[in-house]
């Protein structure tokens, strides 16, 4: 990928994952769906992911072939979440290495231009999917983050792009068109 900024998502959603069009996602024709889980799916402290994800993964399932990749070494909170979304899973995933990513990849039967990686950070969700060649996609925590890290880890990843989560001219306003 040449000339191709790696920290550039293809799309910043100016909400939470829960606002992702679909619309969008069919026209670049997209059939499969990477999701990261802390502060993607669930909000970092909770343990329950909130009704509106919940009801939006629903629908993405009628769409797209879904899978979560997380970095959380901890199987036994991830297993929880992604049973009770019906999901399969790969936790550990060392992001922003790709080999979890194509693991996914050959499970899903998809190249990579055909499935899209949806999380909250630039240098690892974003970082992994465009060296692989996936439609990378920004989105912001569905709550508050309440882990230090996760708030250290942002004003890095500000420092690399001024503009990470307010891009207008392609982010998509929260409530825009979800089915």
């Amino acid at each position: 990928m040449p000339g191709k900024n790696l920290l550039k998502p293809d799309l910043i959603v100016a909400g939470p994952v829960s606002d992702l069009s679909f619309a969008w996602l069919k026209q670049r024709d997209i059939a499969g769906l990477i999701l990261d889980l802390d502060d993607t799916l669930l909000a970092l402290g909770e343990q329950m992911v909130n009704t509106r994800v919940v009801e939006w993964v629903a629908r993405a399932r009628l769409e797209f072939r879904l899978y979560i990749v997380s970095n959380n070494p901890n199987r036994n909170f991830i297993e929880p979440i992604a049973l009770s979304l019906s999901l399969p899973f790969i936790n550990r995933a060392a992001k922003p290495s790709r080999r979890a990513l194509r693991r996914v990849l050959q499970e899903m039967q998809l190249p990579p231009e055909r499935v899209a990686i949806v999380g909250d950070r630039l240098l690892t969700d974003v970082l992994a999917g465009n060296r692989l060649g996936l439609v990378t996609v920004l989105v912001e925590p569905p709550g508050p983050s309440r882990a230090l890290r996760g708030s250290w880890l942002r004003a890095v990843e500000r420092s690399f792009s001024s503009r990470m989560w307010w891009w207008p001219a392609r982010g998509i306003p929260p409530g825009a068109d979800l089915k």
